[in-house]
């Protein structure tokens, strides 16, 4: 089964604007992984291509990649 970015769940939260503002997205299952806009949508459409270079890079560096969880216990 080949993983896609939409497989991972991910965590948007808004950012203070002492960080600029807008919201960040994050996938906990692939560390450091994540993303921001100026729109929690447009968070999200950007993180998911920060999904996919994640797991193209740990793929080409012969890393495992986790896979993707199900359930987050918290969100924010």
């Amino acid at each position: 089964m080949t993983l896609q970015p939409t497989d991972y769940p991910l965590i948007v939260e808004p950012l203070s604007a002492e960080h600029g503002g807008g919201f960040v997205a994050t996938a906990p299952d692939l560390p450091g992984c994540m993303s921001d806009g100026e729109t929690p949508e447009e968070a999200v459409v950007n993180a998911r291509d920060a999904v996919a270079a994640w797991i193209e890079a740990a793929e080409e560096l012969g890393h495992p990649v986790p896979a993707p969880s199900r359930r987050l216990a918290r969100a924010g």
